[in-house]
């Protein structure tokens, strides 16, 4: 593990769920549009014209919310398909940005490119994830801005998370581990955000049957209400409705085509924006949450405690 400490940081968040001010993305090129489906474990083969439309329709919610888009370059052809979600291969703290080891291998050589954007935006890197340890960025829940929340399962393991707890010990954060299920194995995609969404402070939607018990517990005891989305569209969507992201509190971006889901939100107050997915995040296994990178947004940071 690589850990470097910086005392000030321009950009940084501690929240899933203040405004969002400044976001990475990344359009997606040949290297998505042409992947072999068996290979990145896809529904099938992807229908470039219908996904490129729909991620114009993203990026416009997304750029609605008055954040600030970065794009993130690729390099030519360079053959990640998945980096058009590029919410996994780094993690931002209050003090600047972890660079993490995906638990997809396909996925390690993503980290590069974020490294390069940090670098362009004058962003800290305060960390690097090094072998053994992995761990994703959609493993990782802001609790509160004191607390982080780590899904121990196939993309993210304890070493990982150990290097993460060391990394932001001085910032005054906790990193508390839980398991995830198997469901449906190794090479599917299930990632602790797959199961959660923070819509609020004190609000999350989430999915009851696969949650880890004792997060349910935590969560409720720093009095966040949890809204238990059903069985029928989580299994139409892969779990997908339930990725949804926030761009302020009660204010989200989610996957069109799941009424349910949407009314939840929208009862509990929600203002919430819609685009259409079918081929763009169903069979890539991706949703709005994923499609993004957050760089900063608009929350006090954690006092950094002193280092003995």
């Amino acid at each position: 593990m690589n850990v470097r400490l910086h005392t000030e940081a321009k950009f940084g968040l501690s929240s899933m769920v203040a405004p969002l001010r400044r976001v990475a993305m990344r359009r997606p090129g040949r290297a998505t549009l042409e992947a072999d489906p068996g290979l990145w474990h896809y529904a099938g083969r992807l229908e470039p014209d219908r996904l490129r439309r729909q991620y114009d329709a993203f990026a416009e919610c997304v750029a609605a919310s008055r954040a600030e888009i970065e794009w993130i370059g690729a390099a030519g052809d360079d053959g990640l398909a998945d980096a058009i979600f590029p919410f996994d291969p780094s993690f931002m703290t209050p003090r600047g940005a972890i660079l993490l080891r995906p638990g997809k291998a396909l996925r390690r050589g993503e980290t590069a490119s974020h490294e390069a954007l940090y670098r362009r935006l004058g962003v800290p890197v305060i960390g690097t994830i090094e072998a053994p340890g992995i761990a994703e960025g959609g493993d990782l829940l802001w609790v509160d801005e004191h607390t982080l929340a780590a899904g121990r399962g196939f993309r993210t393991n304890q070493a990982g998370i150990d290097q993460i707890q060391a990394i932001v010990a001085p910032l005054g954060i906790e990193v508390r581990a839980f398991d995830l299920p198997m469901w449906n194995g190794s090479a599917a995609c299930l990632h602790l955000l797959s199961l959660v969404s923070p819509l609020d402070r004190d609000l999350a939607l989430f999915y009851p049957r696969l949650f880890p018990v004792a997060l349910r517990e935590l969560m409720r005891e720093r009095g966040i209400q949890l809204l238990a989305a059903g069985d029928g569209e989580f299994r139409a969507s892969g779990g997908l409705n339930l990725n949804v992201l926030a761009t302020a509190e009660r204010r989200c971006i989610a996957l069109g085509g799941f009424p349910e889901t949407v009314r939840l939100m929208r009862d509990a107050g929600c203002d919430v924006a819609c685009f259409d997915g079918d081929a763009l995040c169903i069979p890539c296994e991706g949703g709005p949450t994923c499609l993004t990178l957050p760089i900063h947004r608009d929350h006090p940071p954690p006092q950094t405690k002193t280092v003995p």
